[in-house]
C-alpha cells in the first residue's frame, strides 16, 4: 500500500495540549478521514438504494413476479 502525506493547520495552543496529552495528531487525524470515508459512503449507498427502490415501487409487485418466474423458467 502506498501513503500520501496529509496536512493540517492547528493553532499552538492546541497542538501543546495534544503534545502534553500524549495524543499523536496524525493518528487522530487518519481516524477521522477513514470515518469521514466511510459515514460518505454509507450516505451514497443509501441514496443508491432510495432510487432503486423507487425505480422498484414504479414497476409493480405484478411485474416483479412475473420477470421473476419467467428468468426460473429459462433456466
Amino acid at each position: 500500500m502506498k501513503y500520501v502525506t496529509v496536512s493540517a493547520k492547528i493553532d499552538e495552543e492546541l497542538r501543546m495540549k495534544l503534545k502534553e496529552l500524549g495524543i499523536k495528531p496524525s493518528k487522530v487525524i487518519k481516524e477521522a478521514l477513514e470515518k469521514e470515508v466511510e459515514k460518505k459512503m454509507m450516505e451514497k449507498l443509501y441514496k443508491s438504494v432510495e432510487e432503486v427502490s423507487k425505480i422498484i415501487l414504479e414497476v409493480g409487485r405484478e411485474k416483479w413476479v412475473r420477470a421473476i418466474r419467467e428468468s426460473r423458467d429459462e433456466k
